[in-house]
Order: C-alpha cells, then sequence, then structure tokens
C-alpha cells in the first residue's frame, strides 16, 4: 500500500456536520486524494449505485460516515426511517468495499447502540448486555448491525474493517433545525433565541438529572483519522472525552455564555433519554494515540458564535 497521505479515500457523508471535519483533518493530515459524493449524487442506500461509486473511484480506504440521524423527538417520531436507511447505508457500503476490494474500511457507529444501563463509564466489552435506551434503539441496533457485518466479513473474506464509537458531537457546523438538532444546539437555539426576545423562561425536556459526555467535532475527527492510519482491529473502538456532565448544569453553561438570564422550566412529562452516557476511551488511547484537546467551555463559545454568525444554514432542514 502508498504511505497514508497518498491514499485515495472515498468519504461518505463527506458534506455533512462530521464530514467536513474529517476532510478538514485529512488535508491537515496531508491526505488530499478525497473523494466525497453528497446523497444527491449517490444514493447509497442503493446497492447498485454503492457498488457503482466505489468501483469507479477505487479508493484505497472508505470512510462511511454517512448517516440519518436525529434528537429524541426525531428517534420517537419516525424509528422505522431511521433504522432501515442507517442500516442500508452501512450495507452497502461495506460490501461495495469489499465487492471493490478496498483495502481499509472504517465505520463509525454511535455510543447510542450501548444497552440503557451500562454501566459508566461505558466500556467496549458493556455493547451486548442489553437492550439500548428505546428513543435510540432503531438507530442504534442498526449502527451496532454494522459491526457484526465488518467482523463477519474480516473472518470469512479478510476485509480489513475498523468500527468506532464517538460520543456526543457538538461544534461549528452543527445541525439546529428543531426537527433534527441533538441536546447542544437545541439548547444554544433556545437560548440565543430567548435571549433576543428577552423572553422570561426557556422549557427544557425532562428532568435534567441525565448525564451526557461531549466530544468537540474536530477532536472526533482527528480521532478517526489516527484510527484509519494507524488501527486495523475487529473490536469496536470508543472515542471521547473522559467528562461526564449532566444536563442540568449544561443548560447552566449554555445560558451563561448565551447570556440569556431568565428561569429554566423543565417538562417532565418528556423522557430524558439514556440515563448516563461516558464512555471509557482508554481503547484509542492506547491504541492509536488518541486524546481529545478541547476545552469544553471554548468548544460551546465556538459553536455559539457559528450559530449566531450562520443561522439561515445553522437552523435549514439537513438529514
Amino acid at each position: 500500500m502508498a504511505a497514508f497521505e497518498d491514499q485515495r479515500v472515498l468519504l461518505t457523508g463527506g458534506t455533512g456536520f462530521l464530514g467536513q471535519a474529517v476532510r478538514k483533518a485529512l488535508h491537515a493530515r496531508g491526505v488530499h486524494d478525497v473523494h466525497a459524493p453528497s446523497s444527491a449524487e449517490v444514493d447509497l442506500t442503493d446497492r447498485e449505485a454503492a457498488d457503482a461509486a466505489t468501483a469507479e473511484i477505487s479508493p484505497d480506504c472508505v470512510i462511511h460516515l454517512a448517516a440519518r440521524v436525529g434528537g429524541i423527538g426525531a428517534n420517537m417520531e419516525n424509528p422505522a426511517g431511521l433504522y432501515l436507511t442507517n442500516l442500508l447505508l452501512g450495507t452497502n457500503v461495506i460490501e461495495a468495499a469489499r465487492a471493490a476490494g478496498v483495502d481499509k474500511t472504517v465505520v463509525v457507529g454511535t455510543i447510542c447502540s450501548y444497552p440503557k444501563h451500562t454501566p459508566v463509564p461505558f466500556h467496549e466489552s458493556s455493547l451486548w448486555m442489553g437492550y439500548p435506551e428505546e428513543t435510540n434503539a432503531p438507530y442504534g441496533i442498526a449502527k451496532l448491525a454494522q459491526l457484526t457485518h465488518l467482523q463477519a466479513n474480516r473472518q470469512q473474506y479478510g476485509q480489513r474493517g475498523i468500527y468506532l464509537m464517538p460520543t456526543n458531537l457538538y461544534g461549528p457546523g452543527d445541525k439546529f433545525h428543531p426537527d433534527v438538532s441533538h441536546v447542544i444546539p437545541a439548547l444554544i437555539r433556545k437560548c440565543v433565541l430567548a435571549q433576543e426576545q428577552e423572553a422570561e423562561e426557556i422549557e427544557v425536556w425532562g428532568t435534567g438529572a441525565a448525564s451526557r459526555e461531549f466530544l468537540y467535532v474536530d477532536d472526533a475527527a482527528r480521532g478517526i483519522v489516527l484510527a484509519a492510519e494507524h488501527y486495523d482491529g475487529a473490536e469496536p473502538v470508543n472515542l471521547g472525552a473522559d467528562r461526564e456532565l449532566l444536563i442540568k448544569e449544561l443548560v447552566e453553561i449554555i445560558a451563561d455564555l448565551t447570556g440569556f438570564e431568565g428561569r429554566i422550566r423543565w417538562d417532565e412529562t418528556k423522557p430524558d433519554g439514556q440515563p448516563r452516557r461516558c464512555v471509557d476511551a482508554s481503547r484509542a488511547r492506547e491504541l492509536f494515540g488518541f486524546v481529545a484537546e478541547t476545552d469544553f467551555r471554548e468548544g460551546l463559545a465556538a459553536t455559539i458564535e457559528w450559530y449566531r454568525a450562520n443561522r439561515e444554514l445553522a437552523e435549514a432542514r439537513r438529514n
């Protein structure tokens, strides 16, 4: 194989939030032969289209990021669509890479695949200990099936494939449309609008007692590129920041950074989602030297600044 910087890379989902950051990280590493067709150009849920595009590009490495995602509300409203789309995307990309003789396939999964009540911090060995949190389950199981697919293909065909699980991502370029936004962009939008309108309060779903871990998108992208170059194992690997934060604390930080000084009203009739979420990131550190570097408040401040400067783009409806 050519040196990593000389390889041709097919990056699915390369026009999305994480995809743009991975393209930047690849370029920083010296990899410039990157092909990132949009979903309008190649429908990866169509097996023939996936095969044809992969054969035409003839990449040395495939990095699969393309996914259909949403927050708790979107997960509850469209579980079947999220399950089927993500299952087809992963299945078709893995098989297209195998058929084209791609040297290495990198699949990015999700920590939504972990069981609802997983010992904290989540270790990769806990993935099969139970069923995921209900609102995340269709998406999480569809992605987890891709780990099984990669391991089965490695065993039967010798296909080199790795599986990475970033924790909750945030950063500039995130999706702020209410139908698809996750917790950080949703809270930033609420607080910014409330601050601008001088509202007395905002409403937040749940109790605030759930916890999450957040990874800055540029850190995640750097971890993916490090793994693409240096990791070749069959076992899944978490990408995290070793920081667990209550949603209540998160809301208070975002309110402070946006300048919102009103009340926070919790709608406890709405779900919290998974009770706790924080990963053991030691495997990534040991296997390919990944450590998150971005200070959380600084990352949030950069995200808020980007949202305010790019309101129309940020709030556009993107899957």
